[in-house]
């Protein structure tokens, strides 16, 4: 399973740039826009590493 990185902020606006910011200082992927939380007035995004191309074999 991999690991899964959240962002909770008190606006959409918040959540949204602060997870674009933690996906171009950690290679994340969003999964999706973010989504208010019921019942607590705020809002959740999360993101998942990217997924890398397999590694090329060098030869010597």
């Amino acid at each position: 399973m991999a690991s899964t990185f959240t962002v909770l902020a008190d606006s959409e606006d918040v959540a949204a740039a602060e997870l674009s910011r933690l996906c171009r200082l950690l290679g994340l992927e969003p999964l999706g826009a973010p989504s208010v939380v019921l019942g607590r007035g705020r809002w959740l995004a999360r993101a998942v590493p990217a997924e890398r191309p397999a590694e090329v074999e060098q030869s010597a």
